[in-house]
């Protein structure tokens, strides 16, 4: 592992787009991020012990900007699994979600599964990576399990710590450890023993209601600190569940691996049946807006079911209605990194962008002839439409000849 951590651009751009909320229910607190349009049923992440809800940041950001609902949680300090179930059903109360598609990692996936057990009407879907049955393999791996609440925070690090593994590393696998790691080192003791806490506490799944069909294994297959043996029996309880494995990725696919692990994702909604609202994401054009080969591929793929969704009738709701408000931590220097939308651009004079147009336009000029795929190059992709381009350039060429007669 590094000795410094530096965030990455992406994370600090995370930070600057997407709020953290912080709400209180009863005794238990709960840190979230909730980022994409509320009309469309949820993805909920759920962190394994080390995670927190800042390490589904690379799934928030992709997905929301497909159109779908994301909700990352911290898991709450909670020291038993019926705790757990009641506080994360209060939790959904509060946000006003009734029914949730669940992302579980670790012992986020273990999580996951008993509150589809205990609340089945809740639970539409199941997505689980590297995840296990029950707990008593861990609970005979720590004997000293029954004074945890009163170890000290270093000991609780390190030993949370150890179960991951430490190099040689592939460099995307590195830096989503270093990014793990950086995380451990914001959680209190509390916050670690209660987690630990529910590793160790002997329970086990029992039947799910929800159908096999509904569920998606997401395993990868180089190494994890969860044994094989766990993951064969999740395989075994769910046999006719959907499986995806990753050739590599580590502990952590959803940081090392997110371009795979996003097109999984996104095929599970769409396969129970979620409907992404593109349209109401603000500042997307409609077309190709770029990303991944694999997510190119898949918008390829399932061109048909783009064109359907396409299809339908209604107003769509406001945008500012269905998206969280900006960060107020968001500062004026942050300007610079926010996305431009096309209205924030047309209402923009074009006295102030025609100078530097112009200027480029003298540079390229060869001959007679001027660059104009240099200008057109200039206008950002999705933000000004091809028309609006062309009228502009030919204002230019004009401004150029009249300069040269000068």
């Amino acid at each position: 592992m590094k000795g410094v951590f530096s965030a990455p651009g992406d994370y600090i751009h995370f930070k600057s787009q997407v709020p953290l909320h912080k709400i209180t229910i009863g005794s238990k607190q709960w840190r979230y991020y909730d980022f994409g349009p509320k009309v469309v049923p949820p993805l909920i992440c759920i962190p394994g012990t080390a995670g927190t809800a800042d390490v589904y940041y690379k799934q928030i950001m992709s997905l929301s900007m497909k159109g779908y609902r994301v909700i990352s949680v911290d898991i709450p300090r909670v020291w038993s699994h019926h705790e757990w179930i009641q506080a994360f059903e209060k939790f959904l109360d509060a946000v006003d979600v009734h029914h949730v598609h669940l992302y579980g990692t670790s012992l986020g996936g273990f999580l996951a599964q008993l509150f589809a057990q205990y609340r089945p009407r809740r639970v539409r879907s199941l997505i689980l990576s590297n995840s296990f049955l029950e707990t008593q393999s861990f609970s005979a791996a720590m004997p000293w399990s029954p004074v945890l609440s009163w170890t000290p925070s270093f000991l609780l690090k390190r030993y949370v710590l150890t179960g991951i593994r430490d190099g040689p590393h592939e460099p995307f696998i590195a830096d989503a450890v270093d990014f793990v790691v950086s995380q451990v080192e914001t959680l209190s003791r509390d916050d670690l023993a209660s987690r630990l806490t529910l590793t160790v506490e002997t329970t086990s799944v029992g039947p799910l209601l929800v159908s096999d069909s509904f569920i998606t294994i997401m395993d990868t297959n180089d190494y994890c600190a969860i044994p094989q043996q766990l993951k064969d029996q999740i395989r075994e309880r769910y046999p006719e569940a959907r499986q995806a494995y990753l050739k590599t990725g580590g502990d952590f696919p959803f940081l090392s691996r997110p371009d795979e692990v996003n097109l999984h994702l996104q095929l599970h909604l769409r396969r129970v049946g979620v409907e992404a609202r593109p349209d109401l994401v603000p500042g997307t054009p409609r077309g190709d807006s770029g990303g991944s080969p694999s997510e190119k591929n898949d918008r390829r793929e399932d061109a048909d079911d783009s064109q359907k969704d396409d299809i339908g009738g209604g107003a769509s709701p406001s945008t500012e209605d269905n998206l969280p408000p900006a960060s107020e931590s968001t500062s004026s220097n942050d300007l610079n990194d926010q996305p431009i939308n096309t209205a924030s651009i047309s209402s923009m004079s074009l006295e102030y962008l025609t100078p530097f147009l112009i200027a480029h336009a003298v540079t390229e000029k060869q001959g007679n002839i001027l660059n104009v795929e240099a200008i057109v190059q200039l206008t950002y992709s999705g933000i000004i439409n091809y028309l609006s381009a062309v009228v502009l350039c030919r204002e230019i060429v004009h401004y150029v000849e009249v300069l040269s007669k000068v």
